[in-house]
């Protein structure tokens, strides 16, 4: 790349036209669909979305966000940017000095931006807060189900051929659900939580995501139901639930929980396949499992196994850190440090 890179904001219509013939999925993070939620939720908002050119030819193109910390504020394209070329080390390099340039002069109050980039490099730091993976498991939906079925893993194929046995359980799609209702669901993730040992936010923010997204997420829920008196099965009760997102065809989870009933019953077995099936009967392509554990991410260790099931480990770009201010980003990783210290 030799062209000098010009960076230009450009209207939505023309960023996701552009987007979409890049060689994947555009992340419904990168999308005009996830603004909503950024407005919903308290201290974040969307910023600009942009395109970056090398002479008349686009390179990509980003959306950003715009966050705001305990004292300090950044930048963050979820999942960007999304390359419309071969996404090179030195092409990478090229973008980030060309955003930095840009993000100093139009966005001066940011301490960084958060970004994902395929090849590490000096100018990219491990993030203050928050959990990045770089690998994951995205299952092809075109196939038949028998296909699909048999993609999986040997003791895959089993459990989902045994769970469809089981009449005591039942999946259904609750997206519409109140937040009474919801209060179940949170329970169980609180429970999934303690015993996987990762924080949650407030059940406001995933009603917020159920609320702003409209037909972009789904809420699928299992259930256990007894048999009563008449022989007839109960209302039932949650033991598993899966919040997924579905945007330009490709579907992705992005929170789950399960209770010990579930654990026991192989219930998010159960769910991956009913969500799997009832997405692919809408003309969904493909579905990310979203994260599996590495080097780069142990804290999903816990979860490497048990989606090893459904698909093979694919790489995938990690976030990182990018500083706009260097003194400033310095200080906020002592603070940051010096806190955790404190709590543990």
């Amino acid at each position: 790349m030799t062209a000098t890179l010009r960076i230009s904001e450009i209207s939505t219509d023309d960023f996701v036209a552009l987007a979409r013939t890049g060689d994947h999925p555009v992340p419904i993070e990168q999308g005009p669909a996830w603004d909503a939620y950024d407005a919903a939720v308290e201290g974040r908002e969307h910023w600009r979305r942009l395109e970056i050119t090398a002479g008349d030819e686009p390179v990509a193109v980003i959306s950003l966000s715009a966050y705001e910390g305990r004292g300090f504020r950044y930048l963050w394209a979820r999942h960007g940017p999304v390359w419309l070329t071969d996404q090179t080390p030195d092409r990478e390099r090229l973008v980030r000095s060309a955003l930095v340039n840009y993000l100093r002069q139009e966005a001066p109050w940011a301490a960084f931006v958060r970004l994902h980039a395929k090849h590490p490099a000096k100018d990219l730091h491990e993030l203050l807060q928050t959990v990045t993976y770089d690998h994951t498991i995205i299952l092809d939906l075109t196939p038949d189900e028998d296909q699909i079925l048999a993609s999986f893993s040997k003791r895959g194929r089993y459990k989902v051929r045994r769970t469809l046995k089981d009449e005591a359980m039942t999946v259904t799609e609750e997206s519409g659900c109140t937040p009474e209702e919801f209060e179940e669901l949170y329970a169980i993730y609180r429970e999934t939580a303690e015993r996987d040992g990762f924080g949650i936010f407030p059940a406001s923010v995933y009603l917020e995501m159920l609320e702003s997204l409209g037909e972009h997420v789904r809420l699928w829920v299992a259930r256990r139901h007894d048999t009563g008196k008449d022989g007839d099965l109960t209302p039932g009760r949650a033991v598993s639930w899966v919040l997924s997102t579905v945007y330009d065809n490709a579907g992705c989870d992005t929170y789950a929980a399960g209770n010990t009933e579930a654990r026991d019953t192989n219930a998010a077995v159960r769910l991956k396949w009913e969500i799997i099936t009832a997405l692919k009967a809408e003309g969904v392509t493909q579905y990310d499992l979203m994260g599996v554990g590495s080097d780069r991410a142990p804290t999903l260790m816990g979860v490497r196994e048990f989606k090893q099931q459904f698909g093979e480990i694919v790489y995938v770009d990690p976030a990182w850190d990018v500083a706009l201010k260097p003194l400033r980003y310095r200080l906020l990783g002592w603070a940051l440090k010096a806190k955790r210290a404190l709590r543990r």
